[in-house]
């Protein structure tokens, strides 16, 4: 798996507005490592999900709905 390394985009992509839920101690983490590198906590977030996300590509995943 390659690792993950946030950085500052320079271009602007449509984005859709929604809302999810966050323990307290992952939002400080998310927070501080988004204050560090000068990113926007949104960005920094959106960046975690697609790294996830191309990483599960390379795992199977069980559909439970057929089970």
């Amino acid at each position: 798996m390659k690792s993950f390394k946030p950085y500052k985009k320079t271009t602007v992509s449509e984005k859709i507005v929604t809302t999810i839920r966050i323990d307290n101690e992952t939002l400080a983490e998310i927070d501080k490592i988004a204050n560090k590198i000068d990113v926007s906590r949104n960005e920094l977030i959106n960046q975690c999900i697609k790294y996830a996300l191309d990483n599960l590509k390379n795992t199977e995943i069980t559909d439970k709905k057929k089970e």
